[in-house]
């Protein structure tokens, strides 16, 4: 755990780097293949991954910048990571196809519509990845898996997923170990699922104290919030254990 910015803390983030790159470079090797595509948000998640995958895999890394009717400031921020990190990368606008689809369907909630987005994305990188014999990788954290803040067959329909083992403030101790621009550190955390939307404010939670609850949940009490705060996450943990489980079988 990097949670305290100690003295040595930098040390153990450099050690955390070095594992996963090589952890990366495994996984890759395993499955016999030859790179990794990746979306580049903008967003601090993301461009740890793609910065620990360029560390780990050289110039076999292609990350894809996919607006849809987005924030421009999302693909500011990833060409800044793109090139700071020699990452090659290109841009593909699903804000037509976006459109195409919600007019072709009957009027829905606010929350189905915007899970169309990570969906249209999820089916570009597998196109990249059936065509160049890469994997697709992932950039869901630990905390975001454990309350299920994903999209199911969207940002969470991956092949690999580096930081899912690290809460939230653990990826953004590696991103100032690795030389992240600091406006994306600082940056309020967003799906960009719609416009003015973030993380936190959807969840209805810091993603502080979100952590500190979860490692509450998983037995350590050190710093935890109050007991009103825990049962909510572990309500919420509950609630989204269907999108963690393998797909239930029915054997006759």
């Amino acid at each position: 755990m990097l949670m305290k910015p100690e003295e040595g803390s930098s040390r153990a983030a450099g050690a955390l780097i070095e594992d996963i790159t090589g952890w990366i470079r495994h996984q890759v090797k395993l499955a016999g293949a030859h790179g990794v595509v990746l979306g580049m948000s903008g967003g601090l998640d993301s461009s740890v991954v793609a910065v620990l995958c360029r560390r780990a895999l050289g110039p076999t890394v292609r990350g894809l910048m996919l607006p849809c009717r987005s924030d421009p400031l999302d693909e500011v921020h990833a060409r800044l990571v793109a090139g700071q990190f020699d990452i090659t990368a290109e841009t593909i606008d699903l804000s037509g196809a976006f459109d195409l689809m919600v007019s072709i369907l009957p009027p829905g909630e606010k929350l189905a519509e915007a899970n169309i987005k990570p969906r249209l994305r999820m089916i570009i990188l597998y196109y990249y990845a059936n065509n160049l014999g890469y994997l697709v990788m992932g950039s869901g954290n630990k905390s975001e898996l454990m309350v299920g803040y994903f999209t199911k067959y969207g940002d969470g329909a991956v092949d690999l997923l580096p930081m899912g083992g690290l809460y939230k403030t653990e990826v953004r101790q590696i991103a100032e170990e690795l030389g992240i621009p600091q406006e994306i550190i600082d940056k309020p955390p967003s799906a960009g699922l719609w416009q003015g939307q973030t993380d936190e404010g959807e969840m209805g939670i810091a993603y502080e104290e979100l952590d500190r609850a979860l490692m509450a949940l998983q037995g350590s009490r050190e710093h935890a919030p109050g007991d009103t705060v825990v049962e909510s996450v572990r309500r919420m943990v509950a609630n989204t254990q269907h999108k963690r489980l393998p797909i239930p079988i029915y054997e006759p």
